[in-house]
């Protein structure tokens, strides 16, 4: 197996179990590396540090995977990783929850593997070279431990970019998924688009808060912006909000949202579809002078990395002044933030910015996370990316 050796003093977060070498750490590496290729990783003083997958085109120059020496990441590495990483979810499959993340990539020690199940279908998306290499073998774990119709792949993402990975959607095993795939989160029927829907079909990361915030709606004017094909909307209905406006500004996010409503039996009478860059809704209801009990706003990741903090803070305090504008005293915003590059923090100090340009006097009563088929590894803080808060006007 080929080498690479790292500088003296860039070690440490490997030694620390951290994932991820970038290429200035690296000191000397042999000769016909390729990407994907699974190598040892040393220091200076020759000590075997890991095993990790090689990549020359990524700024993530190495992945490690496996820190015990004797412990070699051959095809049964991998297959127990991915048996780990299902056994530990199992209990969130039931009657009432289809749907769960399998596979969440480093926190699962599968380094560029996102695994999520949708009722009989698995959807994967794959962002590293190496897991490109044993695809194959994880796809066959995973439908021997849960016996899919169906797995899809949708590997259509920036990420790979830097992999320098093509594009790859396709059907990966067994039967293509049907238009709208049934599945069921928090006793809410959902029909989802695997094969055309935004990332790998449906956000199952918010399960939890989409429970905690529906918690509050009973009798109120509820306004859900980016509501994709529905989660909170529908949450809110289940717990009998009055009204509910959903805004997003896909047309088929609309439109499988309305098919939900409907697959549900709720009354479309106390619901408001908005087709509508959010934003510039917002704008538009605070000229109308328009006020809403409870506003959610769950939109995008506006910071990639930490180049783009600074510009992503200025866009979620702008979002949420517009929010909060529309909220009397007493009212509610459950914002959230799905950048990784924005800590609990600092979102909670732009919201603090924003309450200040709208005038308003606010309460931090809640603090919402990602859910326990979301794990954060203790040596990868990166992998905790979903933060949100519930504030209250006073």
């Amino acid at each position: 197996m080929k080498k690479v050796i790292l500088h003296k003093g860039k070690d440490k977060s490997a030694w620390q179990l951290h994932p991820w070498v970038f290429s200035g750490a690296i000191k000397h590496k042999d000769d016909g590396l390729l990407s994907g290729d699974l190598i040892e990783v040393y220091n200076v003083d020759q000590e075997f540090i890991a095993f990790g997958a090689y990549n020359p085109h990524s700024r993530v120059a190495v992945r490690l995977l496996e820190w015990h020496p004797d412990r070699r990441p051959d095809e049964q590495w991998w297959r127990n990783r991915v048996r780990k990483a299902v056994e530990a979810r199992r209990h969130l499959i039931h009657e009432s929850n289809t749907t769960c993340r399998l596979i969440f990539a480093e926190a699962d020690f599968v380094p560029g593997l996102i695994a999520d199940l949708y009722g009989d279908f698995i959807s994967i998306q794959v962002h590293a070279a190496i897991v490109d290499r044993v695809k194959d073998v994880l796809v066959d774990e995973l439908v021997q431990l849960l016996k899919p119709k169906g797995v899809y792949e949708r590997s259509d993402l920036k990420s790979r970019e830097y992999e320098q990975l093509p594009d790859d959607n396709g059907l990966r095993y067994g039967e293509t998924p049907p238009e709208y795939v049934e599945v069921v989160e928090n006793g809410i029927r959902y029909h989802i688009n695997i094969v055309e829907g935004q990332k790998s079909g449906f956000y199952c990361d918010q399960r939890d808060n989409r429970r905690l915030v529906a918690a509050y709606v009973k009798g109120k004017n509820v306004l859900d912006c980016f509501c994709y094909s529905g989660g909170f909307t529908l949450n809110a209905f289940q717990t009998d909000a009055a009204h509910v406006t959903s805004v997003d500004s896909s047309a088929l996010a609309i439109s499988t949202l309305q098919q939900n409503i409907t697959l549900n039996q709720f009354d479309s009478s106390r619901h408001t579809a908005v087709q509508s860059d959010v934003n510039k809704y917002l704008r538009q209801l605070g000229e109308e002078g328009k006020q809403f009990d409870l506003i959610i706003l769950d939109p995008p990741k506006y910071a990639p990395s930490r180049s783009s903090l600074e510009k992503a803070s200025r866009a979620y305090k702008d979002l949420n002044r517009r929010g909060l504008l529309l909220l009397a005293s007493g009212g509610l915003l459950a914002t959230f933030s799905c950048s990784g590059a924005m800590d609990i923090d600092t979102f909670k100090q732009v919201i603090a910015w924003a309450a200040l340009d709208a005038g308003k006097e606010i309460q931090f009563i809640h603090q919402f996370h990602q859910p326990e088929d979301h794990p954060v590894r203790a040596s990868f803080s990166e992998g905790e990316y979903l933060k949100g808060v519930l504030v209250r006007v006073l």
